[in-house]
């Protein structure tokens, strides 16, 4: 008994929905509408600074950057085989003109006509396309809930075109591509699913397409401990998910990769060979962290709100004993802010020392001055959310010390003496 209650607490405490209105973080309106949530100042922080490392990460990879319109034609998803295979999580079209819009189900095909936009040569290749575009699925009112289940995603998505040979490599750098941002995130793999079409669903006809995509994934995984699951592939061919747990051992998809024959072909997608002729390419579709409504939600439960330094909110509490050191304060989290930390100042018309010490308890860095440290000139009491107490040190070398720590990305707060 004791330890089923503990287990629901636990769950409890890491609802990333709770938290989330508790942290302020986001929250929900009826006007809006179920499955739109919108962030509050901390959690897009939060948002924001995620997107930033990804595009970071995508831009060092060779990634490059493009941004698409969330509309088009109907025709565009009738080529792409999503009216047929996927409408019925897609939204009603809207009527303009004498055309028919859609709000997009997935950024593939307007990537698909990125792609054929001009003539490509083989030198080109692989050319990696990505972009944090917004998409729009119908899901059903009873299965929405907090960011884990939306209407309207932002998700991290990227598309390479590349020769088949090409394929199976650029599949298992994305893959190393997430292990990294996992690692960065604080966060880890349960498992990698190889997701494969199962009887009676909705899938592309073409078994030797589907055969040639599933052994370029099971090349990209070797090596890698993963099972094969029927009836999770993707309409148009097999994909990589790699799967994560929430705090009460609820399995979701976070980050995928897949290969693609299937809309190369049905938008005409050539290059210029070597050998003079045009050649299909395959189109590899990856997601290092999923949609960011997800992702987020999974890091608030994972970390219980209390983000690993680099993502936090607030970065840097600052907590003057009395008003006599509020001046002192003010100057250290403006020193802070220059060097682009999140910092910012609990007054003592907050409460005592020890409710605003409780308050900011997710917080990562305390610095704490009062009449001591505020005659000693620069010198801070330093705690660190974890319940450590570094001690004096001066508010420089403490700013110092936690730009290393935010810089590194590292789990610890503090460095090992």
């Amino acid at each position: 008994m004791h330890d089923r209650n503990h287990a629901r607490n636990h769950d409890r405490d890491h609802d990333h929905r709770r938290l989330g209105r508790e942290l302020a973080l986001f929250d929900t309106d009826p006007l809006m509408g179920a499955g739109l949530p919108y962030w509050l100042p901390d959690g897009a922080v939060v948002r924001h600074t995620l997107e930033e490392y990804v595009r970071e990460a995508e831009r060092r990879a060779g990634y490059r950057h493009v941004y698409s319109p969330v509309l088009g034609k109907r025709e565009l998803y009738e080529i792409s085989g999503h009216w047929e295979h996927y409408r019925d999580d897609m939204f009603p079209p809207m009527e303009l003109g004498a055309e028919e819009v859609v709000l997009r189900p997935s950024l593939c095909p307007h990537h698909a006509l990125v792609y054929r936009s001009r003539a490509r040569s083989y030198r080109e290749l692989p050319l990696r396309i990505a972009e944090l575009g917004a998409m729009y699925r119908s899901e059903p009112s009873g299965v929405l809930g907090g960011l884990s289940r939306v209407r309207a995603i932002h998700l991290n998505d990227a598309h390479i075109f590349c020769t088949p040979d090409q394929a199976a490599a650029e599949a298992r750098a994305a893959l190393g591509l997430i292990r990294r941002a996992h690692a960065d995130l604080g966060i880890r793999a349960a498992r990698h699913r190889l997701s494969l079409p199962g009887p009676g669903g909705k899938y592309v006809a073409d078994p030797e397409l589907w055969r040639r995509a599933t052994a370029l994934l099971e090349e990209a995984l070797d090596g890698l401990p993963y099972e094969a699951v029927e009836g999770e592939a993707a309409f148009y061919g097999p994909k990589i998910d790699v799967q994560i747990e929430d705090a009460a051992g609820r399995e979701s998809t976070l980050s995928t990769v897949q290969i693609d024959f299937h809309q190369p072909e049905r938008f005409g997608l050539r290059y210029l060979g070597p050998d003079g002729a045009r050649h299909r390419p395959v189109m590899v579709h990856r997601s290092v962290i999923g949609s960011v409504e997800r992702a987020v939600a999974h890091l608030i439960e994972a970390h219980g709100g209390a983000f690993p330094a680099w993502l936090a909110p607030v970065q840097l509490v600052v907590l003057p004993v009395a008003g006599a050191q509020r001046e002192a304060a003010y100057a250290l989290v403006r020193q802070a802010t220059d060097l682009g930390l999140r910092a910012e100042v609990a007054d003592p018309e907050r409460g005592s020392l020890g409710a605003r010490v409780r308050a900011a308890r997710k917080v990562p860095y305390q610095a704490v001055i009062g009449v001591r440290e505020a005659q000693d000139g620069d010198l801070v009491d330093v705690r660190l959310r974890d319940g450590r107490r570094p001690g004096q040190l001066s508010g420089t070398e403490l700013l110092h010390r936690i730009t290393d720590r935010v810089e590194a990305r590292g789990p610890e707060l503090w460095p090992s003496d």
